[in-house]
């Protein structure tokens, strides 16, 4: 369908603008790629900007578009009242900045997502479920897109997980057979970039510092994330007092929470070891907590937070019950990759800062740990986090950069838990060192757990190869000792 065909008078201002033609797409990466295509499919002139050549060369091969360097864009900025950028430009970018200066409109590529999507580009117009928060994200949205999964066999809306995980959301909107329920995992750098996307429902979980560096404070990062409370329906995790606070400023009273107590009007909690809402006029029993992966408080809450969408969006306690109990946790977000001599090893990778780290090492409950961390703290503080876990620690094993700022602070607060740093930068070894030090600690009933609290860049390409190395490490030598 072409931008002809729809009428502007029931549209808002910036799909306004995107019917006038004139968009330019800043970066020609992944990202970029897919933009270019949504555009290219939706029949809107559209330029490239990107410094990249190989990238310039791609974009305009796959989809014929002109191309050009970041300076060309910003001397002919004002040809292209509206830029889309890719979500993990900057917002000092000297591109946007020029467009901002010169009155042109920047919005994400999520959110062009939204508006095409909204004024049915692609056939009717789609359910929106949007999940964010600093940590349990794509638990949640996974569990959430199973639960409308199970929901979808007797509504016939067929469900899937996009943005950061899965697809992307443009493939989204292409995709055949066609995807009637998005449930999008969001970053607040595409949230900060949206002005106009009011989903079906929002899901802040939590807030902590992440990402400070790319918003310029914590507020930013916050205010960011909060705007999912402005959707159709809220949903927050009220238990986490920053966003008890932004719900508290965002003047709704109707905006539904989910903790770990038992619930009062409006909410989903738990009450004796199950899930039970008390949205609408009768409290209405979910299901048993036990069994749901990830075991522990993270994993109850992605659950309570899950839960508390779907009922909102009509799915029955039957329904949610077989999605949470059939679903299976993505890789390196706490699955058990190895257990040998009574100690499970659990990978955490995805705990890349204090925060994710607490919930992982609060769902080994009461029992002793051995815990292996260490990376880049980007300037986070681990004092706090020690400090609250120093009671369950067995032996602590550190790698990476930062490794010496933890050890300070293991000795601070758990002087007699023996700590084990290695030196060493080879990806391999250096996790062979320390999970042969962790295998050596444990005892019978303990966990050993990689929650890193620290980004992985400075040894691994990821997250990903972190948690891969280490469930490889565990395998090869958990058994070699006696413990």
């Amino acid at each position: 369908m072409t931008p002809s065909a729809h009428s502007t008078s029931s549209v808002n201002g910036i799909f306004s603008i995107l019917l006038s033609g004139g968009v330019l797409v800043a970066g020609a990466g992944v990202s970029g790629l897919g933009t270019a295509k949504l555009l290219r499919e939706a029949g809107v002139f559209f330029a490239v900007a990107d410094d990249n050549e190989a990238n310039r060369a791609a974009v305009h091969e796959a989809t014929g578009c002109r191309t050009m360097t970041t300076a060309e864009a910003a001397e002919r900025v004002t040809e292209y009242p509206l830029v889309v950028t890719s979500p993990g430009w900057r917002p000092d970018s000297p591109l946007l900045l020029a467009a901002q200066d010169m009155d042109c409109t920047v919005i994400g590529d999520v959110e062009l997502c939204f508006l095409l999507d909204q004024n049915s580009f692609f056939g009717p117009p789609r359910d929106w479920l949007v999940v964010t928060g600093t940590n349990g994200k794509t638990t949640t949205t996974g569990m959430l897109a199973r639960i409308m999964e199970e929901a979808g066999t007797y509504t016939g809306k067929r469900a899937e997980a996009c943005g950061n995980i899965g697809i992307a959301v443009g493939d989204a909107l292409l995709s055949a057979p066609r995807i009637d329920v998005l449930v999008a995992e969001l970053s607040s750098f595409q949230l900060h970039w949206s002005h106009d996307l009011t989903a079906d429902a929002g899901l802040l979980l939590n807030l902590a510092d992440d990402h400070i560096d790319w918003h310029g404070s914590f507020e930013a990062y916050a205010e960011a994330k909060a705007k999912v409370l402005t959707y159709s329906t809220a949903v927050a995790g009220i238990d986490d007092e920053h966003v008890r606070a932004y719900a508290g400023k965002s003047g709704r009273s109707d905006i539904i929470g989910f903790t770990l107590g038992e619930p009062e009007d409006n909410q989903v909690g738990i009450v004796d070891g199950s899930i039970v809402s008390r949205i609408g006029a009768q409290p209405a029993t979910i299901t048993r907590i036990d069994g749901i992966e990830p075991a522990g408080t993270a994993g109850t809450l992605d659950a309570l937070a899950a839960a508390a969408v779907a009922i909102t969006r009509g799915a029955t306690p039957a329904q949610i019950d077989r999605a949470l109990h059939s679903y299976e946790v993505s890789g390196h977000r706490g699955a058990v990759v190895h257990s040998a001599d009574g100690v499970d090893w659990i990978d955490n990778s995805k705990a890349t800062n204090p925060h994710a780290a607490d919930s992982a090492l609060r769902g080994a409950g009461d029992g002793k740990i051995v815990w292996v961390a260490g990376g880049q703290l980007k300037g986070a503080d681990v004092d706090k986090l020690v400090a609250d876990h120093a009671s369950q620690f067995r032996a602590v094993a550190l790698l990476g950069v930062d490794r010496e700022e933890i050890a300070r602070a293991v000795d601070k607060h758990a002087p007699d838990v023996p700590v084990f740093l290695t030196d060493s930068t080879d990806p391999e070894d250096a996790m062979r060192a320390v999970v042969e030090f962790a295998a050596g600690q444990a005892r019978p009933g303990d966990a050993v757990i990689l929650a890193p609290a620290a980004a992985s860049l400075d040894m691994y390409s990821g997250m990903a190869q972190r948690g891969n190395i280490f469930a490889d490490a565990a395998r090869a030598l958990a058994g070699k000792h006696d413990v």
